[in-house]
């Protein structure tokens, strides 16, 4: 692996005011275990559910859940309210300087940041282009890569333009929905068949998802990802309402040649692979690598840079697939994570770990990922020589 030329500095930053924050704290804890120090120096950054900006004790506070005393810090609107503590500016974070200066901590600037972030306001593009103007490295996805593919309405679209198998599905807009909800019934029945996948269109961690096995069911299901999205995708089940159907998983890795691991499957041990099953409940079993025919494993593999390559992505994605139980076995692309859970047990590390990349390398190969996609960005010119 290549070695760096000096120690980078790389701000690690967690939290977030999305749905999926007590993930991104998961996540951000195990990396912060893992992170090879002795390549990099690391400063721990956290965002309240609030969105304020917390790093020294305060973040690590956060992240240890101790919000009382994070609470007490924010009231008294004083940085030295906890011994050591930071209490960033609620705007831009000063540690986002691209110069060094007084403004980061022991006058130095962050090289890289690693935004371990969920969901909302962390994967969707918004705080990509806070880095973007910052002009400072980060881990993943740009602003278009992590906008496409938080929105599944965007993402099927460009999908389809790449030429990869999708479910059928409808996208609703909630206030159609909420003016006329039978007319918005309708819609979905005369275009999908029972059972059916309700989705908030921007959101992750399978929040706010529901199964409608007919009309009773459709309605509060769509009343439910109304809450989280002003879009609603309205997917037709894979297998029929007899059987249900399996679900694979790819960690792809790279900027402009990406490469995918090696495929694994999802055996929910609920119905679907919704928050619960994913984060609290026991008995879904991940099966790495997948027990397919090699010619399907390939082809998972090939669709999986295929969509990472239709998003524009960089960095890493986790591309999840829906296949058939019988029949033809056909495979749907679902949907692309652009960053998906990070803990050491979570499918992507373990999905490279079984592809023969270790979780500490595979953190370090992110971070010079960032690097070499932000010094090809520095060869953009952008104002017209004169």
């Amino acid at each position: 692996m290549r070695q760096m030329a000096k120690k980078l500095r790389v701000g690690i930053l967690f939290g977030g005011r999305s749905g999926e924050h007590e993930v991104s704290l998961l996540s951000a804890a195990s990396v912060l275990k893992a992170i090879d120090r002795s390549k990099f120096d690391v400063i721990p950054i956290g965002i309240t559910k609030e969105g304020r900006w917390l790093a020294a004790s305060g973040a690590n506070q956060l992240l240890n859940g101790d919000l009382s005393t994070v609470a007490r810090q924010l009231r008294a609107g004083d940085p030295e309210a906890t011994p050591g503590a930071k209490l960033l500016h609620e705007g831009i974070p000063t540690l986002l300087a691209p110069v060094p200066g007084p403004q980061g901590p022991a006058g130095k600037a962050i090289d890289v940041v690693f935004p371990v972030l969920h969901g909302t306001f962390g994967e969707d593009g918004t705080i990509q282009g806070l880095f973007e103007l910052a002009g400072i490295a980060y881990v993943g996805s740009g602003v278009l890569g992590s906008a496409a593919g938080m929105d599944k309405d965007v993402m099927k679209r460009l999908f389809v333009q790449a030429g990869l198998p999708i479910v059928r599905h409808v996208t609703l807009l909630r206030a159609d929905w909420e003016r006329n909800p039978r007319k918005s019934v309708a819609a979905v029945e005369r275009a999908l068949r029972y059972p059916l996948f309700v989705k908030p269109a921007n959101l992750g961690s399978s929040v706010g998802i529901s199964k409608a096995r007919d009309r009773r069911e459709l309605g509060p299901a769509l009343a439910l990802a109304a809450k989280y999205d002003r879009k609603l995708i309205v997917e037709e089940g894979v297998g029929g309402k007899k059987s249900r159907a399996r679900e694979f998983e790819v960690a792809v890795l790279g900027n402009n040649t990406p490469k995918a691991s090696v495929a694994g499957e999802i055996v929910p041990g609920k119905e679907f692979y919704d928050y619960e099953a994913k984060y609290l409940a026991e008995g879904s079993v991940p099966i790495v690598p997948a027990k397919i025919a090699r010619a399907e494993s390939k082809k998972i593999r090939e669709m999986a840079v295929a969509a990472f390559r239709a998003c524009d992505l960089a960095g890493l994605a986790r591309v999840d697939f829906l296949m058939e139980p019988a029949g033809k076995r056909r495979i749907y692309v679902n949907e692309v994570n652009t960053m998906p859970g990070f803990t050491q047990i979570s499918m992507y590390p373990k999905l490279w770990e079984a592809s023969g990349l270790a979780y500490t390398d595979l953190i370090t190969r992110l971070i010079e990922l960032a690097i070499e996609r932000h010094a090809e960005k520095d060869k953009t010119a952008y104002s017209r020589e004169e």
